[in-house]
């Protein structure tokens, strides 16, 4: 079983040691990709010297172009399962055994902070964004998605073709998830928990937030209306 985990990560210098030392120590036997997403700070030396492969992008291409590169790499390389983490140390690496289990029967497993009870505390306004993406989810694709914004997910081989061919550009979690429902795709969520930011600061600002919902908003039924099957 071929595991590739890719990290997208952007001036992460304080937390990508720790996010791959912890992923090494409970899956030791996973590959390891970092898409250096054109960061002007050491993310690049320190991944490399952590044992990670690097593939470093000119300039800025936001999370999306960088899982996108990470899939095709995966693709090509004909892993079992890719496995998208945040590369500022919320994830858990404990909680990965088990959502690679889960993804056996599945095609896309998404790590969820409220599927079941955890020790996450969220802000009022990261909630309200939260149940209003859920809900969203929830109409369009007649299936209940508690955490629509998870960037802990495990995807089998059919995802993994199907994102290296198209994935969302700008905030992306939202839209892949409907991309996949109108190709036919079995998508669960298993419990794990989030920590809080081990260092550096979250791109989304308020000012961001309003843009975010918008454009996420705008993009996911336009995803539905393309993709209706």
């Amino acid at each position: 079983m071929k595991v590739l985990v890719i990290i997208p990560a952007y001036n992460e210098e304080a937390t990508i040691q720790n996010v791959i030392d912890e992923l090494q120590n409970y899956m030791p036997e996973v590959d390891v990709v970092v898409i250096n997403d054109g960061s002007t700070d050491r993310t690049a030396e320190i991944a490399e010297r952590a044992g990670a492969k690097v593939f470093t992008v000119p300039y800025n291409v936001g999370i999306g172009g960088g899982m996108q590169i990470g899939y095709m790499y995966a693709h090509r390389m004909n892993y079992d399962y890719a496995v998208q983490m945040d590369a500022d140390g919320q994830h858990c690496a404990s909680d990965l055994p088990k959502l690679v289990e889960h993804a056996k029967h599945h095609d896309l497993v998404i790590g969820s902070r409220y599927v079941e009870t955890t020790s996450y505390q969220s802000s009022k306004m990261r909630r309200i964004g939260m149940i209003f993406f859920s809900n969203i989810i929830t109409w369009i694709t007649k299936q209940r998605i508690t955490d629509t914004t998870s960037g802990y997910r495990v995807a089998n081989r059919r995802v993994i073709a199907l994102y290296s061919s198209y994935y969302p550009t700008d905030y992306p979690e939202v839209e892949s998830i409907v991309y996949l429902k109108r190709k036919g795709c079995r998508i669960s969520e298993v419990s794990t928990e989030m920590r809080a930011r081990l260092g550096g600061n979250s791109s989304i600002t308020p000012i961001r937030s309003v843009y975010y919902m918008t454009k996420v908003t705008l993009a996911v039924l336009m995803t539905a209306l393309r993709y209706e099957r």
